[in-house]
């Protein structure tokens, strides 16, 4: 009963009471999870969907986490959207504690069939949305904020019919090395980067039997276990590297992938 009355009051605390939170691309998916697990630690999140027909839905979205968010229309791979989401941001709240650039598309197939429209979709949304929505929110940042970019194991990895998408999710681990060095002196932030594996979101069930049998070598090689990790899993590294007590982690890149890939 003891262990019980601890844990509720554990789980009580808002770590997170009164930050800010922008999430990229947060509608569905790892985003959501991410938006969840913010606002489980008190924090107010932004919720960010591209289209104008998913108004409804993440205003929904955004209504039903624990912390009470906002909804916010705008498409992060275009020049225009990442300044939209920090103005609609800065608007409501006033200000930003908080930046996770997770928006981001992938295409699979081979290096010969990929073409100039697949690289300026990932590169415009995965390398320069994370760019752009960085730079906006800075002169709103709050000393002690975080940046925090969601990577991908593809950018260490190498996996074959992922040309485009590995060297995008490298571009902005690269980034989040430079930023660590040159932003925490202006700004007073940290910047990490959260680095998952194959992750079960909506986009993966709905792929089909086909996309999830020529995944099952890379699952059954996957050491903690033979699965994809959850979207709340990745949540969690995010939610962590948002805390007071991880303001000494500054410059990583935090892999969350079941040891599938090791550094």
């Amino acid at each position: 009963m003891a262990d019980e009355t601890a844990t509720s009051r554990a789980a009580a605390v808002k770590t997170l009471a009164s930050k800010i939170a922008v999430v990229s691309g947060s509608n569905s998916g790892i985003g959501y999870a991410i938006a969840q697990e913010l606002a489980s630690r008190g924090a107010s999140v932004v919720i960010n969907y591209p289209f104008p027909e998913l108004k409804d839905a993440s205003e929904a979205a955004a209504a039903a986490l624990e912390t009470p968010g906002l909804a916010v229309c705008a498409d992060i791979s275009t020049t225009d959207g990442p300044m939209e989401l920090i103005k609609a941001t800065v608007t409501h709240f006033g200000t930003v504690d908080i930046i996770v650039n997770n928006a981001a598309l992938a295409v699979n197939m081979p290096f010969e069939e990929q073409t100039l429209e697949h690289w300026d979709k990932l590169v415009n949304l995965n390398c320069r949305g994370t760019f752009l929505l960085t730079q906006a929110a800075l002169p709103h940042l709050r000393r002690g904020g975080r940046i925090v970019n969601i990577v991908s194991i593809s950018a260490r990895a190498a996996p074959p019919l992922q040309s485009i998408y590995a060297g995008t999710k490298g571009m902005v681990e690269s980034l989040t090395r430079v930023w660590a060095k040159e932003l925490p002196p202006k700004y007073g932030c940290t910047v990490n980067a959260v680095s998952p594996g194959p992750t079960m979101t909506e986009g993966f069930r709905a792929a089909g039997e086909k996309a999830m049998k020529v995944l099952g070598p890379t699952i059954e090689s996957t050491p903690a276990g033979k699965r994809m990790g959850e979207p709340e899993e990745i949540a969690y590294a995010v939610g962590f590297l948002c805390e007071e007590r991880a303001r000494w982690v500054n410059g990583e890149q935090l892999f969350v992938n079941g040891g599938l890939y090791v550094d």
